[in-house]
């Protein structure tokens, strides 16, 4: 699986980064207009730490998957299809 870092904008309800509001792949923005699925992996391997995963429908008709590493902060484009 590749990883692309990108900036996430999210809603803040019962915890601090609930979900995802819309993300930035390059110079671009994209509402996300669903969330289809969504998990949680804990990492048992240092170098997949434990992470939020959320398989999303961007406003631009397209599915993402992109994950939320939980120890570092940061957040990733998995995959798009």
């Amino acid at each position: 699986m590749w990883l692309v870092p990108i900036q996430v904008e999210c809603y803040a309800g019962f915890k601090a980064d609930e979900r995802p509001r819309r993300f930035r792949v390059k110079e671009r923005w994209l509402e996300v207009a669903e969330v289809s699925d969504r998990w949680y992996e804990k990492g048992t391997d240092p170098v997949w730490p434990a992470a939020d995963y959320f398989k999303i429908l961007a406003g631009d008709g397209h599915a993402y998957l992109i994950k939320h590493d939980l120890e570092s902060d940061e957040w990733f484009l998995a995959r798009t299809w």
